[in-house]
């Protein structure tokens, strides 16, 4: 309420009941207002002490929860970098075996191409000059790489 509000209320109060019994009433008035405020403010720490019960309750039930989660996310973070490190590891292991799977079968290919180019080297290629019916000359060449026999561009197979 402003000022001027106020004061008309006053006004209207002293016409009605008189100037005499003005202070009895604002007297009443003031206690009435006195005995409200205390009430409410008694309600409202009553309210304050039963619900520290129950928030306290609450307290510990979230702790409780929140101690619970931490040990569960913990146990899995540690069972998920268990799993891991075995994956990584058995990765290096199968990793690590192949390197030298692939190394032996590429040594081995040197070796045999080395091989190769050592027998052409060698001059163990040998030419034959024939004569056909007809007067052609034709000319068959067999190459021996290892056991293999080349013969005319045609793979014969493996011979002793």
């Amino acid at each position: 309420m402003s000022g001027p509000e106020i004061f008309v209320i006053i006004i209207v109060a002293l016409l009605l009941f008189g100037a005499e019994k003005l202070p009895d009433i604002a007297k009443t008035l003031g206690k009435g207002m006195r005995d409200f405020r205390k009430a409410t403010d008694e309600i409202k720490r009553e309210l304050e002490t039963s619900t520290a019960d129950i928030r306290r309750d609450m307290n510990d039930v979230t702790d409780s929860i929140k101690r619970d989660v931490t040990e569960v996310s913990d146990k899995i973070n540690r069972d998920v970098n268990e799993v891991s490190e075995s994956i990584k590891s058995d990765v290096n292991n199968m990793t690590s075996e192949v390197r030298n799977e692939v190394n032996d079968v590429a040594g081995t290919i040197q070796n045999d191409a080395k091989e190769a180019a050592d027998n052409l080297n060698q001059g163990t290629q040998s030419t034959q000059d024939t004569t056909d019916t007809q007067g052609t000359q034709n000319t068959q060449a067999t190459i021996n790489y290892g056991n293999d026999v080349v013969s005319d561009g045609n793979y014969r197979g493996y011979t002793d």
